[in-house]
């Protein structure tokens, strides 16, 4: 595929990937809060079936919003449903896995240095990560477990922890956290799919033929949609968590990603609860105590040189050779890479001057993070990236 068509595709897939994502979050955390902050009806509106009802004030009007226990008597002649932003967020988050990760996978998928693979078993391999982990999902929220949250929750974090382990064998660092995020995403849009949209169907039809709703359809559309109000953010962090390779650069970056879902869930913990009035802010102190941890746990230790190391001479020839050899690929005036064909963050090293202009960045991203070149692609050696700290430092 033409490198420019595939960056426009790029844009417009996440563009609309991000719009629709926050219009299914957008309406996701709105419903949750409604059904939090419903107090129970005056007499007359009970004896009409409404289990609960809520004033609230917007855009300079008043709302009164009210709750049947199952279904109003008829059904009225517009019925706003709520499903194609959990859709359109799904497929266009795929379509951007797609594009990124299975066009791309020699550059975004695939870690010579993690496992030899070709393009159609990173394809597969992929895929079926997805398919397994939704698959173990649906089978569990099927059984009767769906009755005991916390038993449930806490097998799915067992299966949850070992996709993390696994992918991270296989896999590219961040392509096991875009595919952990697909896992998720897709058991958020199947809950939909496979779930509510099924029990607000059957309740339709029931109302529809003058029957009584079965309890049950709403108990499951319940229990999906809570599943779903606390994957919400671990995702919004997985969907953003390539600009911080700090956590997936990690040596235990699949534990990493589990803590942060652990942490992320504990948030929103905090918000269900205090939609019902009951305060529990230990729990998000606690969060940002644990984020504060994590963050000093896995940051970048900068390389100390030894005292041998600090008197070793390193020419602008060698530094210059280095660099054009390793990160002259990309960061060039015309980059020869197939993906990335402008300089990303218009980092160009023309001359020794600009490269010195840049240490500080070589420094951080080179050197202590040794998350550049893009997934090593270049092959860069360890002595390469200590040649370039000695010339660092003797160049202060």
């Amino acid at each position: 595929m033409d490198p420019y068509i595939n960056e426009w595709l790029n844009l417009v897939i996440r563009f609309a990937h991000l719009i629709t994502g926050i219009a299914w979050i957008g309406a996701s955390f709105y419903f949750v809060w409604l059904d939090n902050h419903l107090e129970t009806p005056p007499q007359e509106k009970a004896d009409k079936g409404i289990g609960g009802d809520l004033w609230a004030i917007h855009g300079g009007g008043f709302y009164e919003v009210a709750k049947y226990k199952l279904a109003p008597p008829k059904i009225p002649e517009t019925l706003h449903w709520f499903k194609w932003e959990a859709y359109t967020t799904w497929i266009t988050g795929f379509l951007l896995l797609t594009l990124m990760f299975y066009v791309g996978a020699e550059s975004y998928l695939i870690d010579k240095r993690v496992a030899d693979l070709s393009q159609m078993q990173a394809i597969l391999l992929g895929v079926g990560s997805i398919v397994v982990g939704v698959g173990i999902y649906e089978f569990l929220v099927r059984t009767k477990l769906r009755n005991h949250g916390l038993i449930l929750g806490l097998i799915l974090l067992v299966v949850a922890t070992a996709l993390s382990y696994g992918l991270t064998q296989i896999f590219s660092a961040r392509g096991a956290y875009m595919h952990m995020g697909a896992i998720i995403g897709t058991i958020m849009a199947g809950n939909v799919f496979f779930g509510i949209m099924p029990s607000q169907r059957a309740l339709v039809k029931a109302v529809e033929e003058g029957k009584a709703p079965d309890p049950a359809y709403g108990l499951n559309a319940k229990v999906r949609s809570t599943h779903n109000t606390y994957t919400t953010l671990p995702i919004i962090f997985i969907m953003i968590s390539n600009h911080y390779p700090m956590t997936f650069n990690h040596s235990a970056n699949w534990l990493v990603l589990m803590v942060i879902i652990l942490i992320t869930a504990a948030v929103r913990q905090y918000f269900v609860l205090r939609h019902f009035g009951k305060q529990k802010p230990l729990i998000l102190v606690a969060s940002v105590v644990a984020t504060v941890v994590l963050a000093v746990a896995i940051a970048p230790r900068s390389v100390e040189l030894s005292a041998a190391q600090q008197q070793q001479v390193v020419t602008n020839g060698e530094v210059t050779q280095i660099i054009e050899q390793r990160c002259g690929t990309c960061h060039a005036e015309t980059p020869t890479d197939d993906i990335f064909t402008i300089a990303p963050a218009g980092i160009v090293f023309s001359d020794i001057d600009t490269i010195k202009q840049w240490g500080p960045r070589i420094q951080a991203r080179v050197i202590d993070a040794k998350d550049m070149p893009f997934m090593n692609k270049t092959a860069m050696t360890d002595d390469e990236r200590m040649r370039l700290a000695i010339w660092l430092a003797n160049s202060k």
